[in-house]
C-alpha cells in the first residue's frame, strides 16, 4: 500500500504543479496587459516592472491553489480511471476511500501550507508589490506608516494619527492631529470622532480643539462639525492604509480586537478574518469533489465531461464564497456564516458524492 500511496501522491503533485504553473502564467499575462499602459505612462523601468510581478506571485499562489488542487485531483483520478487502474484497485479489494486517501492527506497538508503562506509570505510580498506600483512607479509619496494598528502620517506642518480609515467610504475615525511650529513645538491639537470626505473637503465631527500658547493655559473648544482644510486627499492615505490582503490572520485578529475595544465597527474585518481560515481549508473539500467527479467518469464515460463539471463547481465555489463575504461585509448576514457558508455547502456536497460512489 505504501508503494500505491506514493504513486498516487506523486501523480497528484505532478498534475498539481502543472496546473498551478499554468494559473500563474495566465494570471501574470492578464495582469501585465491590464497594467502595461500604467507602466508606460509613468516610464517605469524594467526592474520595477519585473519586481512588481515577481512580488505578486505569492498572492497568485494563495488565490489559485484551491482551484489547482481541484483540477489536480480531477486530472489525477480521471487519468487513473481512464487507464483502468481504479477498476483494478477496486477488484483487488481496495476501497475508493483508501484510493483517495493519499490525495486527501496531501490536500490537508496543503491547507496548512496555504495558511502559513498567507500568514507569513503573501502579506509582505503583496505590500511590497503595491509599494512598487504606487510609490516607485506612480510617484504617490508615502509620508505615513501603519504601526500599532493605527495610521501615522507626517504632513508639512502636522502629524496625523487615525485609528481607522475606511477606503470604500473615504472616512477617518479616531483622529488626532498635532500642529507643529518649525522647532517641533505643538501649537494646536485636534481630536475628532470621525471625518468624511465630501465635495472635495474633509468634514470633521465631534471635535475637541486644544490651542497652546506660551505662558497661558491651553484653550479648549468643543465643536460639533467643522470643515478643516487638510491638503491631503483620501488617495494620500490609501498609500498608508493596509488592506486585508496585506495582513496575516493574527495581525488582522489583533486589529479587529483593537477596533472593537474602541467602539468602531469592525464587521468587514471580522468577515475577512473568518474568510482567511475558511479559504485555507477549502483545498481538502475541493480535492474530495475532484476525486468523486473523476471516478464518476469511469461509470458515465468521458473524463472531459467530469472535468468540465468539476470546473463549474470550482467557479461556483468562488462565486458563493465572494457573495457570502459581500453580504457579511454589508452586515446582511453574520460574519461566521458569510465566510463559512460556501465551505459548509460544498463540504456537505463532497460527503454526499463520495458516499454515493462507495459501492
Amino acid at each position: 500500500m505504501k508503494i500505491l500511496d506514493r504513486y498516487i501522491a506523486r501523480e497528484f503533485l505532478r498534475f498539481l504543479g502543472l496546473v498551478l504553473a499554468t494559473f500563474i502564467t495566465l494570471y501574470l499575462l492578464i495582469d501585465f496587459f491590464e497594467k502595461i499602459r500604467m507602466f508606460m505612462s509613468n516610464a517605469a523601468t524594467v526592474r520595477q516592472v519585473v519586481s512588481h510581478f515577481l512580488y505578486t506571485i505569492p498572492m497568485i499562489v494563495t488565490q489559485t491553489l484551491p482551484a489547482a488542487v481541484l483540477l489536480g485531483s480531477l486530472i489525477t483520478f480521471g487519468t487513473l480511471s481512464r487507464h483502468g487502474e481504479i477498476t483494478a484497485m477496486k477488484a483487488g479489494g481496495i476501497s475508493l476511500y483508501r484510493i483517495a486517501a493519499p490525495v486527501a492527506v496531501m490536500a490537508a497538508a496543503l491547507c496548512g501550507v496555504l495558511f502559513l503562506f498567507s500568514e507569513y509570505v503573501t502579506p509582505k510580498t503583496y505590500e511590497r508589490a503595491e509599494y512598487i506600483r504606487l510609490v516607485e512607479v506612480q510617484k504617490k509619496t508615502s509620508h505615513g506608516s501603519f504601526k500599532q494598528n493605527a495610521i501615522w502620517y507626517r504632513a508639512k506642518d502636522a502629524i496625523y494619527n487615525f485609528k481607522f480609515f475606511d477606503v470604500q467610504k473615504n472616512t477617518l475615525q479616531g483622529i488626532t492631529i498635532h500642529y507643529l511650529k518649525d522647532m517641533g513645538e505643538i501649537t494646536m491639537r485636534i481630536d475628532a470622532e470621525r471625518a468624511e470626505w465630501k465635495n472635495g473637503r474633509w468634514v470633521f465631527r465631534n471635535l475637541l480643539v486644544t490651542r497652546f500658547s506660551q505662558g497661558d493655559f491651553p484653550q479648549l473648544q468643543r465643536i460639533r462639525e467643522q470643515v478643516i482644510a487638510l491638503p491631503e486627499k483620501p488617495s494620500d492615505f490609501q498609500v498608508v492604509q493596509k488592506n486585508t490582503e496585506e495582513m496575516g490572520f493574527f495581525e488582522l485578529r489583533d486589529y479587529v480586537r483593537k477596533l472593537s475595544s474602541e467602539g468602531y465597527d469592525a464587521t468587514r474585518y471580522i468577515v475577512d478574518m473568518h474568510g482567511k481560515i475558511a479559504f485555507s481549508l477549502v483545498s481538502l473539500i475541493l480535492a474530495v469533489i475532484g476525486a468523486a467527479f473523476s471516478v464518476r467518469s469511469e461509470r458515465s464515460g468521458g473524463m472531459v465531461q467530469s472535468i468540465g463539471a468539476g470546473i463549474v463547481l470550482g467557479f461556483s465555489y468562488w462565486i458563493i464564497f465572494a457573495f457570502g463575504l459581500s453580504l457579511g461585509r454589508s452586515g446582511t448576514i453574520p460574519p461566521f456564516l458569510a465566510a463559512w457558508s460556501a465551505n459548509l455547502l460544498f463540504g456537505a456536497g463532497a460527503i454526499v458524492l463520495f458516499r454515493r460512489l462507495r459501492t
